[in-house]
């Protein structure tokens, strides 16, 4: 309804003052040299400026043109694109257009980029410099928030389109020259320089053709650690469990110190993991170590109150060689289990018990039944896995859930021990109709570097009002 108002506004002031736009047009107005002056973004949902000046505008918002000698314009072009605009809400002062979503942003011709022409004839012709963005850029993930220097991070999204320029947390500026952009704004990468300082925590900020994107805080991040397998959050050590003599050397020889190998040498050495089998877990300590008690440490950087849904377990991965078809990794956020696997019970919502486990499955595609080869290539990959993939934590079956209720859940179990391990069973899929059964499994996957963190959007504003 406030939409409508505000339109049927412009209309009565369009009525008001276009009987002498008319009069002008009648008398020739064609032949009168058009003038902007500035240009507004309209916007009722603008709790500062409704009607606001502005030096850029995107896709699918509002503008008004003011100027002089508009009266008789036939055509617009906004970066070369023939826009539709409407007669009746124009005067010989002001227009108002909405900028088409098929406008070309990045791909406009760069004669006519961030632009606006103005057309009566062929001989009367206004072009005007004005910068035309699409959406705002957003970020989805990022695939090394815990970077050793000179290695490459890779942040995705939308609307990325020409990233210019990156800002670590320590202030340190990666400028175009080190920066590779997707043509299409899904991601951009970059080097991480040997002067930047690792260990400030907090987000990326990128600036493109689109403007500003800023990634969650969990860049850096380390605070809330499960374990690094370097004595930042001790390994448990029974029957079930491997035990801290079975951790490796990082194989890159990164800095990452001792590393978990899922399914250690002793079992590759001795032909493998069979199809139907499990591997031993790696564990946490459990109920009396300090660093098993997320209440008492997390919560000073993750507020109690964040949605499930703004936390995440991450993870680096090394997996040099393609990985496809058989395995898949289990992780438990409490030593509960009593079965095992994807659609495994204890991964899915229920209200009588705590099922806090989920598997990770990068060869198979949840949405399609399909599957594809993954490898890490010669690197170590972030892996980011949100704690609504978490069976209890399902936002169908539980919308409301909290960073606390996940660590008071922990807290609540009779063993609070932390499990990632490998589980070589049968992969079906009955809804997609697929299954893929299990097979010898003999190849090297290294983990680290196990935490909890923030994975809560971060959006931008267009403007500075605070500043007003």
């Amino acid at each position: 309804m406030k939409t409508m108002k505000y339109i049927w506004t412009l209309c009565l002031a369009v009525v008001a003052l276009g009987l002498t736009g008319c009069k002008d047009d009648d008398n020739g107005g064609s032949g009168t040299q058009m003038r902007i002056d500035k240009v507004f973004l309209e916007n009722i949902n603008d709790e500062v400026n409704k009607d606001r000046e502005v030096e850029f505008a995107r896709l699918g918002q509002l503008i008004r043109i003011q100027g002089s000698g508009f009266t008789g314009l036939k055509k617009i072009y906004i970066n070369g694109y023939e826009t539709y605009f409407n007669n009746a809400l124009m005067t010989d002062n002001n227009i108002w257009v909405t900028l088409n979503k098929e406008t070309p942003v990045d791909k406009a011709d760069d004669d006519v980029r961030n632009t606006i022409i103005l057309h009566k004839s062929d001989n009367n012709r206004l072009v005007y410099d004005f910068i035309i963005r699409a959406s705002a850029p957003s970020i989805s993930s990022c695939d090394n928030t815990l970077p050793k220097a000179g290695e490459t991070v890779t942040v995705y999204g939308t609307n990325l389109q020409e990233t210019t320029q990156v800002t670590l947390p320590d202030g340190t500026v990666v400028t175009e020259e080190s920066i590779v952009s997707d043509e299409d704004g899904k991601w951009y990468s970059f080097i991480v320089p040997a002067a930047a300082n690792l260990s400030v925590v907090g987000s990326l900020t990128s600036e493109g053709a689109n403007g500003t994107a800023v990634t969650p805080p969990f860049f850096n991040d380390f605070r809330n650690y499960v374990t690094n397998f370097d004595g930042l959050g001790e390994l448990g050590s029974w029957s079930a469990t491997y035990s801290p003599d079975d951790l490796v050397d990082d194989p890159l020889n990164s800095g990452r110190g001792k590393v978990c190998q899922i399914v250690p040498p002793v079992k590759l050495d001795a032909g493998g993991l069979d199809a139907g089998s499990n591997a031993l877990m790696w564990a946490t300590a459990g109920n009396d170590n300090k660093a098993d008690d997320w209440t008492a440490r997390m919560y000073a950087s993750i507020p109690a109150t964040t949605s499930a849904a703004n936390v995440a377990l991450q993870f680096d991965v090394y997996c040099p060689e393609p990985w496809d078809n058989t395995g898949q990794i289990e992780i438990s956020l409490q030593n509960n289990l009593s079965n095992y696997g994807y659609g495994s019970n204890c991964t899915k919502y229920s209200a009588e018990y705590y099922n806090t486990a989920t598997v990770w499955v990068p060869w198979f595609n949840e949405t399609d039944g399909s599957h594809a080869a993954w490898t890490t290539g010669e690197r170590w990959q972030t892996i980011t896995i949100p704690m609504t993939k978490i069976g209890k934590y399902d936002p169908t079956e539980n919308p409301n859930a909290t960073f606390a209720n996940i660590c008071e859940d922990r807290n609540a179990g009779s063993y609070r021990n932390f499990l990632i391990f490998f589980v070589n069973s049968d992969l079906e899929d009955e809804a997609l109709g697929v299954k893929y059964p299990a097979s010898l499994f003999n190849q090297k996957i290294y983990v680290d570097n196990i935490r909890v963190v923030d994975i809560t959007p971060v959006s931008v504003s267009d403007f500075n009002d605070t500043a007003e």
